[in-house]
């Protein structure tokens, strides 16, 4: 089973996809850190973010690893660089503006996709991001896209201590010309600007119980 949980920046995917994973005994997929781990290691050997090409000769040779895990009694599948997940290293605000670049460059989004796909190996799948339910398994009956107005998102950020054009964002991962970020063919959506991540985990959770008992 594949719960492909999409949607904005700040709008709660984490959060609300950890407490689905929790709840299920699934395992659970954070694709934005994969995207952020390659972010970093080209900062890290100085490749710049906004060159496709190097960027894309990069993700071919780097000598990252699936692993799955148990952190803070959730299982979790990692993206491993050299043996190593560099945690703190991938929230940098830094690392943050070099994201988008680096997840434009269609080779690295057809070599992320293969990846995310192999995280099958490890069981049934909570799997947020941008693209799960478009482009990574669009064919799971278990899609939801998760949205809150701006000002609430950008609220949320601020609370975390980081600062982000989100419009921008937005602006730039629907545009792009590679698994643009929509809502997913008969996915759920579900606006949470006034709702708690109980709330909203609850309402994923309860969707999943229902759809699965009438299988």
């Amino acid at each position: 089973m594949v719960i492909a949980i999409d949607g904005t920046s700040a709008s709660g995917k984490s959060t609300n996809a950890k407490r689905v994973a929790r709840a299920l005994g699934c395992v659970y997929v954070d694709t934005g850190a994969m995207y952020r781990t390659l972010a970093w290691y080209c900062l890290k050997n100085r490749v710049d973010v906004q060159d496709a090409r190097a960027v894309a000769a990069l993700c071919r040779k780097w000598k990252a690893a699936l692993h799955c895990l148990e952190a803070d009694g959730l299982r979790v599948a990692r993206l491993f660089v050299d043996g190593y997940f560099p945690e703190n290293e991938i929230r940098t605000a830094e690392v943050s503006a070099a994201v988008p670049h680096v997840a434009a460059v269609p080779k690295v989004r057809e070599w992320m996709v293969k990846r995310q796909r192999e995280c099958l190996q490890f069981g049934s799948l909570v799997m947020e991001g941008r693209d799960i339910g478009t482009n990574v398994f669009p064919e799971t009956d278990f899609k939801f896209y998760l949205d809150a107005k701006l000002e609430e998102r950008s609220r949320r950020r601020a609370a975390d201590g980081v600062r982000e054009n989100l419009a921008a964002r937005d602006q730039r991962d629907s545009q792009r010309a590679v698994a643009p970020l929509m809502v997913p063919l008969g996915a759920k959506v579900i606006n949470n600007s006034q709702m708690t991540s109980e709330q909203t985990s609850g309402l994923i959770i309860a969707e999943i119980r229902k759809r699965l008992a009438e299988k």
